[in-house]
């Protein structure tokens, strides 16, 4: 019973890391540089290899593999993911993902559905869902996943700003006004100077509606 006991707590240490790690990946493809993602990438690849997490590293694989853009040979470490854990919802939304960049997007969205029955509490595939619906012009279904997916994780930037240019497209300007503020209060100091300057621009353009 002890042995077992140190086992799990040994198991939910390894979890944590590789939650950290996926986390990190996460932001950095986001909001940093394609420098920093390989890093992360290549960290959390060689940290599973190092303590045997087989599904870990083929999560690490794909997701090096789709910064390469090598999204075909990326798919095949997803679904290699998702045999060694079917309740992972990140490697389902990640293997959407690849579907998507290869223009199969009837099987990205049942990616992103199988994602969402499997692990109904990460709110990245609600926030990736609602952004493909979003880019194909269902604008009214895509507001409705990415606030799901800030009910889940609510102080996330750049789901509202995926979230204000949905309200814009259906032309509620004072809603996007709003999330777009939001965007500007959520990112951090010194972060996404880029995004921010984008943001600030898009309020100076919602004023003149």
């Amino acid at each position: 019973m002890l042995g077992s006991l140190v086992y799990n707590r040994h198991c939910m240490k390894e979890k944590g890391v590789f939650s950290s790690l996926r986390f990190e990946l996460d932001d950095a493809i986001t909001y940093g540089t394609p420098k920093d993602s390989f890093r992360i990438a290549r960290q959390g690849l060689r940290e599973a290899q190092a303590t045997g997490r087989a599904g870990e590293v083929e999560y690490f694989k794909g997701q090096i593999k789709m910064l390469q853009n090598k999204f075909a040979s990326a798919l095949e470490h997803f679904d290699a993911a998702i045999r060694y854990n079917p309740r992972d919802g990140a490697s389902y939304n990640d293997r959407a993902l690849c579907l998507v960049e290869l223009g199969l997007i009837d099987e990205a969205f049942d990616y992103f559905d199988q994602g969402i029955k499997v692990e109904p509490d990460y709110a990245t595939i609600y926030h990736n869902k609602g952004w493909l619906l979003n880019n194909i012009g269902r604008h009214t279904e895509a507001i409705r996943y990415f606030k799901k997916a800030l009910k889940l994780q609510p102080h996330r930037p750049v789901t509202y700003d995926n979230l204000a240019d949905a309200l814009f497209n259906l032309g509620d300007f004072q809603g996007a006004k709003k999330s777009y503020q939001k965007v500007l209060e959520l990112l951090k100091p010194r972060q996404c100077c880029d995004i921010r300057r984008q943001i600030i621009n898009k309020l100076k353009e919602l004023e003149t509606k």
